[in-house]
């Protein structure tokens, strides 16, 4: 097979990859100078969709709508667009071998790929119940949610059973936005999860509270304090019921499963420096490994405003880390200097009528404000994290944009605070005078 040489290649088709070509036709970039290799069948697109509009009995999100960057407010990168720049974007083709002292990756079918600079953009892949041995978990019928085709596939089961029964497994992001797709679709829903509340990364036991209580006006039955040990299918292979571990067996005609992701990584094993499980990058997404540079999930980077390293598995990181990346590369190649990754984590959900946004770090104190009564019409509240009496982080739900920028300067600037009481008094109007 003949070998393939680019000047540049992105490894992963995801929301970096796309965000980085992007990026490199804005500084320019010459016919066959850069490649995108994916598993994946299809141009990069925006990986959130899946878990939202894509499973929405009407007016549902399909490709080419959500092709990268629309995520973003930018420009739909088609595949014409990635033809149009000289952009060769190799799909299908996993790779299974990366050898960075050569330049050189080699694909399951046997091609080899060399490179003069490469970027990692391979992100993460969803955590198993087979990974652990559980029974039954090979049964037809349980789903994973992490690409178009998993989409796909999910989307099929649910029309065919109509108004029929499904137990998510994850008190997570996708647990809670796939619950809440199942529910708009008519399904019956058990949410599942060990923990003492969902979304406990985030959320604090008063947040929770107020989505626990949502979801369950919305009809979504809520398990916590428990795990799925097994599943029985019927005699067709697929999924009948589910075992929890205190004893209670729920029937099921769909599971989902939403129980984390791993940073794919193993293709660099031993030829990168790694932290934190991640590969280290400094703020440029440089590696240990000369002309390697690592961005989105896969990425420990240095998290200026809190002086410390962090892995951030966010699509807002994917997309900035990426573009970052390429400047630091094309500025490098001119001998200017750019400045360092200077990030503010931030994440948000959109599920049934909600939309909440945070920014910022999520340890200290808190302080809750507003209304977050699940049976308020109209609910609106958020919360505060304050941290040597400075506010660090921040939570709202149905923030107007006005309001969400706001929440992002506090989380920034972290301003001072007095008192927690006068914070809590004050609430959101603290946010608007900042």
């Amino acid at each position: 097979m003949a070998e393939k040489h680019f000047k540049y290649l992105i490894v992963g088709g995801g929301v970096s990859a796309g965000y980085a070509a992007r990026e490199f036709a804005k500084h320019g970039v010459k016919p066959e100078e850069l490649a995108i290799i994916s598993k994946e069948a299809v141009a990069p697109y925006e990986r959130p969709a899946l878990s939202k509009a894509y499973l929405f009995p009407e007016g549902a999100a399909r490709l080419p709508g959500f092709h990268v960057c629309v995520g973003s407010g930018g420009e739909r990168l088609l595949p014409e667009w990635y033809k149009e720049k000289g952009i060769e974007l190799i799909l299908s083709t996993e790779i299974v071998k990366a050898d960075l002292a050569s330049k050189t990756l080699t694909s399951s079918a046997g091609e080899t790929f060399k490179y003069d600079i490469l970027i990692i953009a391979t992100g993460s892949s969803v955590i198993r119940l087979t990974d652990f041995g559980v029974q039954g978990a090979d049964a037809k019928n349980i789903f994973y949610l992490r690409e178009i085709d998993d989409a796909d596939k999910l989307v099929e089961a649910i029309k065919a059973k109509k108004n029929g029964k499904a137990v998510v497994v994850g008190g997570g992001y996708i647990g809670l936005e796939l619950s809440a797709a199942l529910r708009i679709n008519n399904i019956d829903v058990s949410m599942v999860y060990p923990e003492p509340w969902c979304m406990p990364r985030l959320f604090t036991a008063d947040i929770a509270s107020f989505y626990e209580g949502h979801y369950a006006l919305k009809g979504v039955k809520i398990v916590k304090g428990t795990v799925a040990v097994g599943f029985t299918s019927e005699a067709n292979g697929e999924v009948k019921e589910v075992n929890l571990k205190d004893g209670q067996v729920l029937e099921a005609d769909i599971v989902i499963v939403g129980v984390g992701g791993r940073p794919l990584t193993t293709l660099f094993k031993g030829q990168v420096e790694e932290e934190k499980g991640g590969i280290k990058t400094d703020g440029f997404f440089k590696t240990s490994s000369p002309d390697v540079y690592a961005v989105g999930d896969v990425a420990t980077f240095p998290l200026k405003l809190y002086g410390d390293s962090r892995r951030v598995e966010h699509v807002d990181h994917a997309r900035k880390s990426a573009e970052q990346a390429v400047k630091a590369i094309k500025a490098s190649e001119k001998g200017e200097s750019i400045q360092e990754y200077d990030y503010l984590p931030y994440f948000y959900s959109r599920a049934f009528d909600l939309s909440w946004q945070f920014y910022g770090d999520n340890v200290g104190d808190t302080v809750l404000f507003g209304d977050n009564n699940p049976a308020s019409p109209k609910p609106k509240f958020g919360s505060y994290w304050i941290k040597d009496g400075k506010v660090v982080g921040v939570f709202l739900e149905s923030g107007t944009p006005e309001e969400n920028k706001a929440i992002a300067k506090v989380a920034r600037v972290q301003p001072g605070v007095e008192s927690l009481e006068q914070l809590a008094k004050e609430g959101l109007a603290f946010a608007s005078k900042i």
